[in-house]
């Protein structure tokens, strides 16, 4: 397998120096050949820091990692990306978090004609969800290398103990988490996140199920609408009913993690990328009793978040650009995606969940469900502002209302108004 990609990782680069896409190897424009790269603290850095040596023995260019925490990562863009610095060539970025504040303040490369003119690198290969999120205003600003998505986790267990099947459906769901509440003494039916801020990036998928979004075509509140306020009433009832018993308001995920890995239990709704928290023997008292499924369908379909996690951009004001998007052709091609898949780092190339080499070191049930949710998803867990939690706080609001057992229509109502006042202020 290494002889291989070795082999398309170098015919990758080959086409690209054909094309004069490694300027600074001709020299010809007077690109410089230091790349300066900087990257966020991840698994998915590790392994391709540890690859920089062939990208630079193929390219011809020096690579200078910068390696940062999120926060100082964020810190850093900020100051320098604001100040017009061009010694930030690619960026490691969160899209949900800083896209549209980076995309408004012209800090991204427009990088479309590139995406769409790389051949065998295969734009259309990356999942639409993704896709969307690193887009900004009809221009592509960025590659998605990391996701995640909304996921059902279940206890095998309790399902057969019950004679439930695995829920597809909201109805099935509350009602396979009322029997096993009621079938079993202190045990939570469902467990998710309850914390205002928090629970959004789940609420999300409830949402956008119910047939609602967060703001309207005219970029207006939505959150009063009659399909968000389903969401919020079907969500809230869930940990109302049928959740654990006294029931905080104050969970976020490692809160509601602790709950099902610890047996009290049936049903958890979380990120994809949160599994071994529930499946590793080491971390949960019932690994070997974890199933996972896809986001199961309300009114308007199954239609979980399926996010890019992290993506790379290019710095509109570096003076390195062809050698920047040399590098993220390079550490984002099938090959490389595939071989970084393989520890366990999920992907946003379709091609790669397709293929039984991507999938191995996933359970299989869990593969299985991240493959259809990729088909399925939405590519944001929150709105997307300049203001992010701020946003949070305010759409948040009505999920603790319908989780204490308050009237959550009036609250979405009073949310709507907040988060209105907000949205034109937030520009």
């Amino acid at each position: 397998m290494q002889h291989r990609h070795a082999a398309r990782i170098a015919a990758l680069m080959a086409a690209a120096l054909g094309m004069g896409t490694l300027a600074a190897c001709s020299g010809d424009d007077g690109e410089s050949t230091t790349l300066n790269v900087t990257l966020a603290n991840h698994v998915w850095t590790d392994i391709i820091t540890e690859k920089i040596p062939e990208f630079e023995e193929q390219s011809g260019l020096d690579v200078v990692v910068t390696q940062l925490s999120e926060d100082q990562l964020v810190d850093n863009y900020k100051v320098k990306l604001n100040a017009g610095s061009a010694d930030v060539d690619v960026m490691m970025y969160r899209p949900l978090q800083v896209g549209k504040l980076f995309g408004q303040n012209g800090y991204f490369a427009d990088i479309t004609d590139r995406v769409s003119g790389a051949g065998d690198w295969d734009w259309e290969d990356f999942q639409a969800g993704p896709v969307g999120l690193t887009t900004y205003e009809d221009q592509v600003v960025g590659v998605p290398m990391i996701t995640e998505s909304e996921m059902l986790y279940y206890r095998t267990d309790l399902l057969e103990d019950a004679g439930l099947e695995v829920p597809t459906t909201m109805a099935e769901l509350e009602e396979a988490a009322r029997t096993i509440h009621e079938e079993n003494p202190g045990t939570a039916g469902i467990v998710m996140r309850s914390q205002a801020s928090a629970a959004v990036t789940q609420l999300s998928g409830f949402l956008y199920s119910f047939g609602g979004t967060w703001l309207d075509d005219q970029g207006h509140s939505a959150i009063a609408s009659d399909e968000a306020k389903e969401a919020y009433a079907y969500y809230g009832r869930l940990l109302h009913d049928y959740g654990p018993d006294q029931i905080s308001t104050d969970m976020s995920w490692p809160e509601s993690a602790a709950i099902f890995a610890q047996g009290d239990a049936g049903f958890w709704i979380d990120a994809s990328s949160l599994y071994e928290n529930v499946y590793d023997p080491a971390k949960s008292q019932v690994g070997d009793q974890v199933g996972f499924a896809p986001f199961p369908a309300g009114p308007d379909g199954s239609r979980p978040y399926n996010v890019a996690a992290w993506a790379l951009g290019i710095n509109a004001a570096s003076q390195n650009q062809d050698n920047a998007w040399a590098f993220i052709q390079w550490a984002t091609s099938p090959d490389m995606t595939l071989e970084i898949q393989t520890e366990g780092v999920p992907s946003a190339r379709t091609s790669v969940w397709e293929n039984p080499e991507g999938t191995e070191s996933f359970p299989e049930d869990l593969a299985a469900a991240i493959a259809a949710n990729g088909e399925n998803g939405v590519g944001q867990d929150r709105p997307l502002v300049v203001g992010v939690a701020e946003a949070r706080e305010i759409v948040g609001a009505p999920i603790v209302a319908a989780i204490t057992g308050e009237d959550s229509d009036q609250a979405a109502e009073q949310a709507n108004e907040q988060f209105e006042a907000f949205l034109e202020s937030d520009g």
